[in-house]
């Protein structure tokens, strides 16, 4: 039974001062792991790039059943509740927390009508989907909420969701190592910004590509509920949902498949009539890199790719950075330096049960505006819209640039959300000149030997920046004015490879901020975000087979955002029932730091294997009020959160929502 006792403001405080201090630092650290298809494991003298990361999660996916240790439950028990730490979910019971069963505030008599979208079992499951058809309910609804739950047991890899209307991508998660005895886990996501196609009957289309064979025996049971209703809460200001969606894909939903490119082996492209009456237009582009590209980012710079060849194999390069680029008409409109997700095996996979690292059950998209080219895209023409990845090319001393491509592969889907005045208006303008100059990059690499004169270590420092921005004038059907989109971000990694290619460090960090404005044009949007990580991680591989994989993991997100989103700021469920006056809040701001430490050992006759694995996560989530008048920022917390894990156990549970502790239910 776990015990839940009030916020103390002093964990707080150490909180608040870790994240600031990690933010200056420069943010933190990575290093390899392993997760995708079950694959045959590539051995030292074999030409194939791969990741530590990626080499001994395969060994550890099909090793032996991990024995038991004494903190863990036994085979006979109920499954594990596996859960990801997020903010409360509006729903018509009022705030929901992200495990689907604790409701803080409940109404007496909600209203809504729920919809089983899909019921299945993803067993060998590459290129089968569960496809499905959707027809709106007969009741007036202006919010949609799903819920996504899942059993499994048995032994499996961690597995890549995605779940479409059609042609376009709703929502992207991953799945939970299953242990034994099984585990369970429930996800509620707000899936009102695609109102407008959940008005119209759709093709549902949910992909889960599993395998089960004598090794990997784990069937993915899931259900998934879709809940529509009537908010109880008045949104204040804003334009609402987009009248018009435009997916940005491979556009294979009429045949029953998955819409989403795989990049770089295709062309992410779409050529597309824009309609001539938008008013406001917003690309979002959703990224998730596999094989080579899971742990991009502790991937080596090019030039080092072969640098460990002799005693470990190659390494997967284009270095530790990721730029995702949205470009119009082959003109840079936009970039994501994506969020550098660990799923479930990563690492070691005792790091991430039962609390799950961040985003791992909710990845999440990044948005861009692209108002300022409306006048181009409403001028009657066609238009392209291409998302490409890249990563740097270097000349292993002290020169880096942008590369052409990355190792393979990524799965990459966009969609344009547009907003419309009235039909036979036609929006015009003035397209601004771009400023996208190419990214600023400092760049240093080092390689020592050992007294054989065998490549020993590998030290690199890395650190770009980039700054672009369009301003256009345009003029819609009721306004006119400057749109403005602006982005200005920066990249840090102190890394390094050790004990010829087995032991690996990174301090990493990302820190961005993107704002766009429409004076006279009625809208404004702007997001600042922080993404250190730090990964210390060895492993002992010796030539009889004899495994131990150690590792460190700390990780955090600082995200917040202010106006007009196009998805939800997360405030409206703390407004229902009157709990809060949200009214007083411009944006939310998210605070979390998970950090844990794992050890895994397996014997080279695999007869069995043992493992510990111990994490910690403290989760802040506020709404952000108008600077005081000493321009000082303020915020109120709405929901905390600091929980402890031992071996699968919850050891320590803390959680607060609007300031009262909450005590009711084992997770929050």
């Amino acid at each position: 039974m776990l015990t839940l006792s009030l916020t103390n403001d002093g964990v707080r405080a150490l909180f608040t001062k870790w994240i600031l201090l990690a933010t200056l630092a420069g943010m933190s650290l990575a290093h390899p792991d392993a997760r995708y298809p079950p694959q045959k494991i590539i051995e030292k003298d074999t030409k194939v790039a791969r990741s530590p990361f990626a080499k001994f999660k395969d060994i550890v996916a099909g090793g032996a059943i991990e024995a038991p240790t004494s903190s863990a439950p036994d085979a006979t028990s109920t499954p594990l509740e596996c859960f990801q730490v997020a903010e409360p979910v509006l729903t018509p019971q009022g705030p929901a927390f992200n495990d689907g069963v604790n409701a803080p505030a409940a109404d007496p008599a909600p209203v809504g009508s729920t919809v089983v979208l899909m019921e299945h079992p993803f067993a060998n499951s590459y290129g089968a989907p569960f496809v499905g058809n959707y027809t709106p309910p007969d009741y007036d609804f202006d919010h949609v909420v799903i819920n996504f739950t899942v059993l499994v047991k048995g032994r499996q890899y961690d597995r890549t969701g995605v779940f479409y209307l059609g042609d376009t991508e709703v929502w992207r998660t991953s799945t939970a190592e299953p242990t034994p005895y099984g585990i369970r886990w429930v996800w509620l996501k707000d899936l009102t910004p695609f109102l407008s196609l959940w008005k119209q009957p759709q093709t549902v289309i949910f992909d889960l590509e599993n395998i089960v064979d004598s090794t990997y025996t784990g069937i993915l049971n899931t259900t998934l509920t879709a809940t529509f209703f009537k908010s109880p809460v008045a949104v204040a200001g804003g334009a609402g949902p987009a009248d018009l969606i435009i997916p940005i894909s491979e556009r294979t939903g009429s045949a029953g498949q998955p819409s989403q490119f795989t990049y770089p082996d295709q062309n992410a492209t779409n050529t597309v009539s824009f309609p001539r009456n938008a008013n406001r237009a917003v690309f979002t582009v959703d990224v998730k890199g596999q094989g080579d590209e899971e742990f991009w980012w502790s991937n080596v710079p090019q030039s080092a790719v072969h640098t460990f060849e002799a005693e470990y194999g190659l390494y997967p390069g284009y270095s530790p950075f990721r730029e995702v680029q949205v470009l119009i008409d082959g003109q840079l409109a936009g970039v994501d330096w994506p969020f550098p997700v660990i799923y479930t095996g990563g690492v070691v996979p005792q790091l991430h049960r039962p609390i799950v690292g961040l985003q791992a059950f909710d990845i999440k998209e990044h948005q861009i505006d692209i108002t300022p080219w409306l006048p181009l895209l409403c001028d009657g023409n066609d238009h392209t819209f291409e998302i490409k990845i890249l990563g740097l090319d270097d000349d292993g001393v002290s020169s880096a640039h942008l590369s052409s491509t990355t190792d393979s592969e990524w799965y990459v889907t966009g969609k344009i959300f547009v907003w419309l005045d009235d039909e036979g208006s036609i929006t015009t303008g003035v397209l601004g000149n771009p400023y996208n100059s190419d990214p600023s990059i400092a760049f240093s690499q080092r390689i020592t030997q050992n007294a054989t004169g065998a490549n020993e270590t590998l030290d690199y420092t890395l650190a770009v920046t980039r700054t672009l921005s369009v301003s256009s004038y345009v003029k819609s059907q009721n306004g006119e004015g400057t749109a403005t989109w602006s982005q200005s971000l920066s990249y840090s990694n102190n890394g390094g490879v050790y004990a010829q290619g087995f032991d690996n460090i990174n301090t990493f960090g990302i820190a961005g901020a993107d704002a766009a404005t429409g004076a006279g044009l009625g809208f404004s949007y702007s997001a600042s975000y922080s993404y250190p990580l730090y990964c210390s991680s060895s492993a002992d591989y010796s030539p009889e087979g004899n495994l131990t994989l150690r590792a460190d993991l700390n990780q955090s997100l600082i995200y917040e955002v202010r106006g007009d989103s196009v998805f939800p700021a997360g405030l409206e469920a703390f407004a229902a029932g009157n709990a809060t006056d949200t009214a007083q809040f411009v944006g939310s701001r998210l605070e979390t730091s998970k950090n844990g430490t794992a050890l895994y050992q397996r014997p080279a006759d695999n007869s069995f294997s043992t493992g510990v694995g111990s994490s910690h996560q403290i989760f802040s989530f506020r709404g952000v009020k108008d600077e005081d008048d000493d321009g000082a920022p303020s915020s109120t917390e709405l929901y905390f959160r600091d929980v402890s894990a031992y071996n699968d156990t919850v050891t320590d549970n803390t959680v607060a929502l609007l300031g009262k502790s909450v005590s009711d239910g084992a997770q929050a």
